[in-house]
C-alpha cells in the first residue's frame, strides 16, 4: 500500500510540473486561472496522500484552508478577467 501511495505522489508531482508549465505559457488568462485552480487541487491531493502516508490527521486542517484559499483565488481571478476590477469602489464621497 505504501508503494502505491508513493507512486501516486510521484504521478501527481509530474502532473503539477505540467500544470506549472501551462500556468506560465498559457495562451490566455483564462487558461492560467484554470491551471492555477488545477495546481491547488493537485496540492490538496498531495497533502492528503502525505497525511495518509504518515498516518496522521493533522494535515486535514491545512487541506481545508488550502481549499478555501484556492476557491477564493479562483473566484477573484475570474471576476478580474471578466470585469477588470475585483472590488467595486464608490469614490463619489
Amino acid at each position: 500500500m505504501t508503494t502505491f501511495i508513493i507512486a501516486v505522489i510521484v504521478v501527481i508531482c509530474l502532473s503539477m510540473i505540467a500544470v506549472i508549465y501551462r500556468m506560465v505559457k498559457g495562451p490566455s488568462a483564462s487558461d492560467r486561472v484554470v491551471a492555477l485552480d488545477s495546481l491547488g487541487v493537485s496540492l490538496i491531493s498531495l497533502i492528503g496522500l502525505f497525511s495518509i502516508l504518515v498516518e496522521t490527521s493533522f494535515f486535514l486542517e491545512i487541506i481545508l484552508l488550502l481549499a478555501i484559499l484556492s476557491f477564493i483565488g479562483t473566484v477573484a481571478f475570474s471576476k478580474f478577467i471578466e470585469k477588470g476590477d475585483i472590488i467595486k469602489r464608490d469614490n463619489s464621497r
